[in-house]
């Protein structure tokens, strides 16, 4: 849908003026030469792709030239785009119907807009006809609880809470319980903002789901990382962190709309092994949308010289 697509080109506007469209100018009709791969390695770490992925994108494009002869830079393009498209997955919609409750543990580091994304979640769910409980198991911030209150009210859904500084890991454990006594189809729990580097607090994570196992067996049935798309690569050393404490199996994209940083996604799934399920493209409960692999290829080689 053209009106989809340019969202997504709109919300990469960012990743697109300061380091993908550095890429997509270098795209000419000058011959492939050593200098050549040079720049365009240059670009791609700039692009914030990552090293190792940009090494193995380059390693990639030069079998493919030799072997099909090109000769031209312009030709590198549609290589590239082709390439780097493989990097990544198109993730389905979750399965929301395999289990009930559905149990989606979300985590990430504090302002990262993790306990946005859940509401944004639990707006999206709700909309496809799902009934939905939060969670608060973020017990150490009293205005991490307020704020999931904040959003429990807007999307009009329940929410279990309990003090502040009591034990995240019997929240859950109630919250499951009640979900399941209620007949509810998803369970969104928000941790704790852990920094990956507070060896006490990932244990603390671990416990949680640990505990949400206990609650309801094979829950939590998705472990996703929220992570600040401003970040860059620092958010992919997140989410190894991260991944190391529990079995995350996905990753959502906050605040793609804000970052220039949109590059990180290739090295999202090339080196941590995450699909990324969601994204956000703005600040509407609605711009929390499912990952679109050809829309974002696409949305960061876009010239805005072209009309929309």
């Amino acid at each position: 849908m053209e009106n989809m697509f340019n969202k997504w080109r709109d919300s990469l506007k960012k990743t697109r003026d300061v380091t993908f469209g550095k890429i997509a100018t270098y795209f000419g009709v000058t011959e492939i030469n050593d200098e050549s791969w040079d720049r365009l390695e240059e670009l791609l770490i700039q692009a914030d792709v990552g090293v190792k992925t940009t090494l193995d994108l380059i390693f990639i494009a030069q079998q493919t030239v030799e072997r099909e002869g090109l000769t031209k830079t312009e030709q590198l393009r549609d290589l590239v785009k082709e390439e780097m498209s493989k990097l990544i997955d198109q993730p389905e919609e979750p399965d929301l119907n395999q289990h009930k409750p559905t149990v989606i543990m979300v985590t990430g580091v504090n302002g990262s807009g993790k306990t946005t994304s859940i509401g944004k979640l639990a707006a999206r769910y709700k909309k496809m006809g799902k009934s939905v409980l939060l969670v608060a198991a973020d017990t150490y911030r009293a205005a991490a609880i307020d704020q999931l209150e904040v959003w429990a009210d807007r999307v009009d859904v329940p929410i279990i809470t309990s003090q502040q500084d009591s034990d995240p890991g019997a929240v859950t454990y109630d919250g499951i319980k009640a979900a399941i006594a209620r007949n509810i189809d998803v369970v969104l729990i928000d941790t704790a903002g852990r920094l990956h580097t507070r060896f006490n607090l990932m244990e603390e994570i671990k416990k949680v789901h640990r505990v949400a196992g206990k609650a309801l067996e094979g829950a939590p049935h998705h472990s996703w990382i929220v992570l600040d798309t401003t970040t860059g690569q620092n958010g992919l050393r997140q989410a190894e962190a991260f991944g190391q404490a529990v079995d995350l199996n996905g990753a959502i994209l906050a605040k793609l709309d804000t970052s220039a940083k949109g590059g990180m996604v290739f090295g999202i799934k090339e080196q941590i092994g995450l699909p990324v399920i969601y994204a956000g493209l703005g600040e509407k409960v609605e711009d929390l949308q499912l990952f679109n692999r050809e829309n974002f290829i696409e949305g960061i080689f876009a010239d805005d010289n072209l009309e929309s």
